[in-house]
């Protein structure tokens, strides 16, 4: 039977030219070693029977990641497993971060998008059993958390492609796969548990996910065989995993909205850090103008020094629950010779929550005169490494939770119409929904505490703080943070529904191969592929209660719920591995010494019980915003995508030396249509003659719709040449794309009428839009020219060394465009701003090394060890521009220049791109111990936000260790121990430039032991 599946063709074709010789050899050696022996013994002349030897564990693992390396056309780099539940990983982004060039980017301590090449999840693809996965996240990344990795079988990139592949990622394609029970061919029972331990998690007290988290697989295969020929096989899997995933945070405001200022930092200049009298410094024009000047040509505030200031700093002590449940069904049929019939279905449901406390240093942009300015020690970039000044103090709380359902099957049917011709026809569905919802309190620093006494401290108690150990530490004077009673203004409590997504692709795709007798060209492929992504975003909203002290009720209101909610500090220790001393260190000003307040730990208080009081007083009952499928705050997407493609697999020879591969084109075609929602309008005649828009009270929401389409051509071409039986020259060209995200292809819109009285033209109604999306936006597309050599000398050894160069076509820019509305049934043309690919150019430059070695012929014990180890190095000239303070030229549609800035910070390079990539692994395997050490390296690189894209944030470099190690107890039973991020590696984040510290994020160690039963 004809497998359908290009890997399967690879393999089976490359056997022919590598595994088979080589086997041959083998045992033509160990035949001819065997007559040798026994005719000098004087016996006869016997070829004795080989003995089969069995690879597991570490060693198998790299012997298929070799393998797939070396029998593929492609440039491929992948691990699979020979058994069930083998992937050597916790998650499936974290056995992705072994492959060369790939890395991840770490949420809650754990490996979820993963870029290629240091390249970012926007640039890449992912398919799951060969077919398009959805996500939650709005964008076109796969979470790789949501997928257990004791239930996959194979993971794969593809570093260069060809026309069969699913189009979408100028960096690569991500494959994940199941196993297909007839061919795995055996039964197995297998359950696979893991006690989790934390050591941060033990640190706090009454944790939501107790002090060990666990997670267990069950998974069944089996076939049966008729005795018609018919073959049946199932493959089941199931997986509950409940664990923690502690975290504790340095935080700062962030760039995604106007809550990060360049204020002006010129002692000649009234304003921004020398005001004269107490506020905001970016009040009254007090902050840097990037605008350009027409009659200088540069900015306005050009030469003017500035100092980045946050709304608010703080830190935050976080509690987390991740519990998820997985279910995996794969079942395979073969009615005839002829026939392959396979379905498969992945269903996952995941809970992420979280109890949240900040202490946060709320006024970090107000300006106390004769002392913040003077105290400010400034980069010159604008980062603030000290300040002074008097800020308002709050102890705020947060319940979260994020539920996040996955579904996804698929029926693919293969028939061999003739030895040579096979027909595939699959059909497939993802859907992927998304809901958070989150309950957050705020209360603050007031003069007078919760019995109305004077605080020392006052309202805005004087606050000092430096990053000398590396993160923000502060100085209170005259104000004890763990004093709950000193947290006594006015209680706001916000109930927020603040995600409510689904993401939905329905496919349809039909293959041929076609196998010719002779000639040049060995086969031909072709096919066609129809998708439909639905993407809808209800968008946010929040119901708010406040209780304040200006009545003598809400005054013995605010001290009840002190007293009543009031509770102990969660979490010992907190912050430990970061800090260099004291988080706060209370002053009493009139001594000058440290006091009661000094310490890691700040007063909180229970977040539902604060929430209900203050509903009871407010006459209310809790209960999260319920958000309409029409508002004008929906994102609703629709993309329709037809694809085609035909290839050639080719077979010859150059010099006496093997050469194959495939060339091959793919024409895609992508229809996108944008819904949204708009407040309606009606054009009034006033006896003057003038003209005005007035919203319709009362009105539901009308809907409009926009959008846009383009056609891209992808030509491939792959070359493989046999150096020698152990060397590999490989050659790839080909053109990719990558789509804009879901998320950015909406039609949001909202007016902004003028206020005249003397309008009489129609296109002077509308003053300005603002709103977000561009349903018309292009792909990204780049030409991409790979070389490699790679060198196998025997099954555990591997030296590769590849260059690559891609050349993008089209970059992000502001563009002033006048877009045409229909008001109250009249077409009124306005001009909008948005994000489109432009015409630039950028390339990109990279090399990449994979090594991997057993040393099998040392004496001993140490036969046992191993390496392997792959590093990825890329420099670009791509330029992203921050949209606040970066360089950006807003063009009219006519291409003459509508607005200006200079900007402040340097632009940021290809999104997710990092220069260096490194992993390493150290393994030692012998009998039944298995063990490894493995360290990831990724360099800085520029993280987009999911909520506003065109702000720059950077994610520091970082260097994680993680350990493995594992006991065959026998047949039967495998003892494991892994743990990641040993030495507790935080994540940094800096806003706008790479000094600007943001935000900190500490997960501390995450440990798993385990107990692997399968029959």
């Amino acid at each position: 039977m004809r497998k359908n599946n290009n890997d399967a063709k690879d393999v089976m074709a490359i056997e022919r030219r590598f595994n088979k010789p080589l086997l041959v050899s083998a045992v033509a050696a160990a035949a001819c070693m065997s007559v040798a022996h026994a005719q000098e013994a004087g016996g006869p002349a016997t070829v004795q029977e080989l003995e089969e030897v069995t690879v597991t564990g570490t060693r198998a693992t790299i012997q298929t990641t070799i393998d797939i390396k070396r029998n593929s056309i492609t440039i491929v780099d992948g691990l699979s497993a020979n058994e069930i539940g083998e992937l050597p990983a916790l998650s499936i982004g974290e056995a992705l971060e072994s492959v060369t060039g790939a890395s991840s980017h770490r949420e809650n301590g754990g490996a979820t998008e993963i870029s290629i090449r240091g390249l970012g999840p926007y640039l890449s693809a992912s398919t799951f059993n060969g077919r398009e996965a959805t996500n939650g996240s709005g964008d076109r990344s796969v979470n790789f958390s949501q997928f257990p990795s004791e239930l996959m079988n194979k993971v794969a990139i593809y570093k260069t492609q060809d026309a069969s592949l699913v189009e979408g990622g100028v960096a690569g394609l991500i494959a994940l796969e199941t196993l297909k029970p007839l061919e795995y061919g055996k039964r197995r029972i297998q359950i696979d548990t893991k006690a989790n331990y934390n050591p941060d998690q033990s640190n706090i007290d009454d944790p939501m996910a107790g002090n060990l988290g666990f997670r267990g697989t069950a998974s069944y295969v089996d076939q049966f065989e008729f005795d018609n020929g018919m073959a049946f096989g199932v493959s089941l899997g199931y997986q509950k995993s409940d664990i923690s995933q502690p975290e504790a945070e340095i935080r700062s405001s962030s760039p995604s909205g106007s809550s990060l200022y360049a204020c002006l930092n010129d002692p000649d200049i009234a304003s921004g850090f020398y005001r004269e009298k107490p506020d905001d410094c970016n009040k009254s024009g007090g902050t840097f103008d990037t605008e350009v000047n027409p009659e200088t040509g540069n900015a306005y505030s050009d030469d003017s020094a500035f100092a980045f200031a946050p709304s608010s700093n703080g830190y935050r002590q976080n509690d987390t629950s991740d519990k998820r449940d997985s279910v995996f069904v794969a079942l395979q049929f073969q009615p005839s010779e002829k026939m392959d019939i396979n379905f498969d279905l992945q269903q996952s449901a995941r809970v992420q929550s979280e109890q949240r406390h900040d202490l946060n240093f709320a006024n970090m942009r107000r300006v106390t005169p004769g002392l913040t300015a003077e105290s400010l020690i400034v980069s010159e970039n604008g980062a603030v490494s000290e300040w002074a000044g008097e800020t308002a103090i709050e102890s705020n709380s947060e319940v979260y939770s994020r539920t996040e359902d996955y579904l996804g099957y698929g029926l693919n049917v293969a028939y061999d119409f003739t030895e040579n011709l096979t027909v595939s026809a699959d059909v497939s569905f993802s859907e992927t929904t998304r809901e958070e919802l989150q309950v957050s309190v705020r209360t603050q620093s007031d003069k007078q505490n919760i019995a109305g006494e004077e605080t020392q401290g006052g309202y805005r108690p004087l606050v000092s703080w430096t990053k000398d150990s590396g993160i923000l530490q502060y100085t209170v004077n005259d104000f004890d943070v763990t004093d709950h009673t000193l947290f006594s203004d006015a209680y706001r409590v916000r109930i927020d529904n603040d995600v409510d997504r689904r993401n939905t692709i329905n496919a349809f795709r039909t293959d041929f191969d076609w196998k010719l007798d002779s000639g040049f060209v060995t086969s031909l492929q072709g096919g066609l592929r129809f998708s439909e992504l639905e993407y809808l975003d209800l968008g946010a909203d929040r119901e708010e209660y406040s209780l304040s002290r200006g009545s003598e009720a809400g005054a013995a209101t605010i001290a009840d719920i002190n007293k009543a909610c009031a509770i102990p500090f969660p979490e010992r220790d907190f912050l430990d591995g970061l800090r260099d001393g004291n988080l706060v260190t209370n002053i009493d000003s009139a001594t000058g010494t440290a006091t009661t307040g000094t310490g890691n730990s700040w007063a909180t208080f229970d977040t539902m019980c604060v929430t209900n009081m203050i509903l009871s007083a407010n006459g209310a009952e809790f209960s999260y915003p319920e958000l309409k499928d029409r508002n004008t705050d929906v994102t609703d997407v629709a993309e329709t995508t037809t694809a085609g493609y035909v290839m050639a697999n080719f077979e010859s020879s150059l010099l006496g030396k093997a050469v194959y591969g495939n060339f091959g084109v793919r024409v895609v075609k992508t229809d996108v249509e944008s819904v949204a929602y708009r407040a309606p309008y009606e054009i009034l005649t006033h006896d003057s003659g003038a003209l005005s828009l007035q919203p319709i009270e009362d009105a539901d929401p009308e809907r409009v719709t926009s959008g846009g389409d383009y056609t891209e051509v992808l030509p491939s071409f792959n070359l493989v040449a046999d150096v020698s039986e152990s060397v590999l020259l490989r050659g790839a060209v080909y053109r990719g794309l990558s789509r804009p995200d879901p998320s950015d292809l909406g039609y949001k819109r909202t007016f902004k009428t003028t206020s005249s009285k003397e309008v009489t033209n129609i296109d002077e109604l509308i003053e300005d839009v603002s709103g977000s999306g561009n349903p018309n936006m292009k792909p990204l597309t780049s030409w991409n020219f790979d070389a490699a050599i790679e060198w196998y000398p025997n099954e555990d050894t591997l030296l590769a060394f590849g260059i690559y160069h891609k050349k993008f076509q089209g970059g992000f820019e502001q563009a002033r465009t006048t877009e045409s509305f229909v008001v109250d049934g009249q077409t009124v043309e306005a001009d909008f701003t948005t994000t489109r690919a432009n015409e630039d150019t950028n390339d990109l430059n990279g090399i990449e090394i994979t090594g991997a070695h057993r040393f099998s012929y040392l004496p001993g014990y140490l036969s046992g060890l191993g390496i392997k180890a792959s590093y990825n190095h890329a420099d670009s000239d791509f330029k992203f521009e921050d949209s606040r303070y970066g360089s950006v030229t807003i063009l009219a549609d006519d291409g003459s220049v509508h607005s200006q800035t200079q900007g402040i910070i340097a632009p940021g390079n290809v999104p997710g791109f990092s220069e260096n990539v490194f992993s390493g692994q150290l393994y030692y395997q012998i009998g039944n111990l298995d063990t490894s050490i493995i360290y990831k390296y990724r360099s800085e690189y520029f993280q987009p936000y999911t909520s506003n894209g065109t702000r720059l944030r950077y994610v520091g470099d970082v260097g994680v260790w993680e350990a493995r190690a594992s006991y065959r107890v026998n047949e039967n039973l495998k003892l494991s121990l892994e743990a990641i991020n040993l030495f507790d590696e935080p994540k940094k984040q800096y806003f706008f430039t790479n000094d600007n510290l943001g935000e900190v994020n500490s997960y501390g160690p995450r440990v798993f032991l385990g107990l692997k039963a399968k029959f």
